[in-house]
């Protein structure tokens, strides 16, 4: 009985908030769906395989964990929490490579020991890595990851599916302030108990 009034009281309550007397559907779906983080997986693995379809992209990881991938580095995770995400710490280093390719960069792509400009003129110069890397005091593998970085930053191939993913994402991200706001209305736990009851007049 105490639950039947905690619940026509929520109901009251989102009543006068918000001037409805029915919860329509789309109200309905507020809570229960905008923060689905499946789904926005779902859909940017649909946008990665068309990438690896068309060739652009040669990895390892499949399209939902590329997915996984994206979405772990827009909630601020490093690519060893990534990897480890994924099921397999050692993946760190497939994990860093797909996700510059993604051009998800990090400052810390960018901090080269030496100037960007000289390692362009040497890489265009003809000499082998090997040449350029005992000319620039760094590793064959780490003069590598640097191109790698400076390629994909010029590269546009992948910018009209990376703009679809931005596009998810920026849904997402507004998705979950809205729903912090229909928290912040004190709307949410009416919007629950509602979801479990007819939806017709009160």
């Amino acid at each position: 009985m105490a639950e039947d009034t905690r619940k026509q009281q929520l109901l009251e309550l989102f009543t006068t908030i918000t001037n409805k007397k029915t919860i329509v559907e789309p109200m309905r779906k507020v809570h229960g769906t905008l923060r689905d983080r499946d789904a926005v997986e779902r859909e940017i693995a649909l946008i990665m395989r068309e990438v690896l379809d068309q060739g652009y992209f040669k990895t390892k990881l499949a399209p939902r964990q590329l997915a996984k991938l994206v979405v772990a580095y827009y909630d601020g995770k490093n690519d060893t929490e990534i990897a480890r995400a994924l099921g397999d710490e050692k993946l760190s280093k497939t994990v860093a490579r797909a996700r510059v390719r993604l051009k998800l960069f990090r400052e810390l792509d960018f901090k080269m020991p030496f100037d960007q400009g000289t390692m362009s003129d040497l890489l265009d110069s003809g000499k082998t890595m090997k040449e350029i890397s005992e000319e620039l005091d760094v590793s064959p593998s780490t003069l590598r990851e640097y191109r790698h970085v400076i390629e994909q930053q010029r590269d546009t191939t992948l910018d009209p599916y990376l703009e679809r993913i931005r596009d998810v994402m920026e849904d997402r991200d507004l998705s979950e302030l809205m729903t912090r706001g229909v928290a912040n209305d004190g709307l949410a736990e009416a919007i629950d108990i509602t979801e479990a009851i007819d939806m017709g007049e009160f």
